[in-house]
């Protein structure tokens, strides 16, 4: 019974420490997805100005196609006045020719704030892909650098399962499973020292014969509080 009670003891520090290693590694991958979400993030604020300036490029070509169609429109104007007979014509095509005009001028406008607004916009989206290419350079080297940790807590993982296999091996199926359901029943613990007539694991005083029987390494005993298996644990 003292064996089982060693392999059972063993079976939990082999399964604390591949909690202990899974946490960790939890860790480090929510700290590998934030760092991919920054990027992310800022690969998005850039694909936003890039469909900005493209939306105004698009709407400077409009105002320049306009601009275009309305000097055409005033050269065509002008040069249909010299044929025109009539006082009242004359005049009507004057009025044309002045809000043409007109309308070229506030083009004109609207096109310098549109160019002006590009050249802002352009300035602002090379300053974020500078930004995007220096994060994601910084981004490179540090996910390299958690995947390795992760890497090596895995293999560490991988250590500690064959360990487990190894101890498992050795030991009763009924005895493995009755353990396994302890560990999900008490937080991964399932097995408590037993020392001066008290379960360490729930801090309650254990029955003397209970206590004593510990001693004889009959049989496997469970504290009555807890259900966890007892280890029998002598001051030092």
């Amino acid at each position: 019974m003292k064996k089982k009670l060693d392999m059972l003891e063993e079976l939990q520090e082999v399964d604390q420490l591949i909690d202990t290693h899974r946490a960790a590694q939890k860790g480090l991958q929510a700290e590998l997805s934030g760092i991919n979400q920054g990027v992310d993030v800022s690969r998005e604020e850039v694909a936003v100005l890039e469909s900005g300036l493209t939306q105004l490029e698009s709407e400077k070509a409009v105002l320049e196609a306009t601009h275009a169609a309305e000097l055409e429109n005033i050269v065509r104007s002008e040069t249909n006045m010299k044929e025109i007979k009539t006082n009242k014509e004359f005049q009507a095509v004057g009025r044309e020719i002045t809000a043409a005009r007109r309308q070229v001028t506030d083009l004109e406008e609207l096109l310098l704030q549109k160019i002006s607004q590009i050249e802002e916009l352009a300035a602002a989206l090379a300053a974020k892909k500078g930004q995007l290419d220096e994060l994601a350079e910084n981004s490179a080297q540090r996910v390299a650098a958690k995947q390795a940790e992760i890497d090596k807590i895995q293999s560490d993982i991988d250590t500690d399962v064959e360990r487990r296999e190894t101890v498992t091996k050795g030991m009763p199926a009924s005895l493995v499973k009755k353990f396994t359901m302890l560990r999900e029943q008490r937080r991964g613990q399932a097995l408590a020292i037993a020392r001066d007539g008290y379960c360490m694991g729930c801090n309650m005083h254990l029955p003397p014969q209970l206590y004593n029987n510990l001693y004889k390494y009959e049989e496997l005993l469970a504290c009555p509080h807890c259900q966890r298996i007892l280890i029998l644990k002598l001051q030092q």
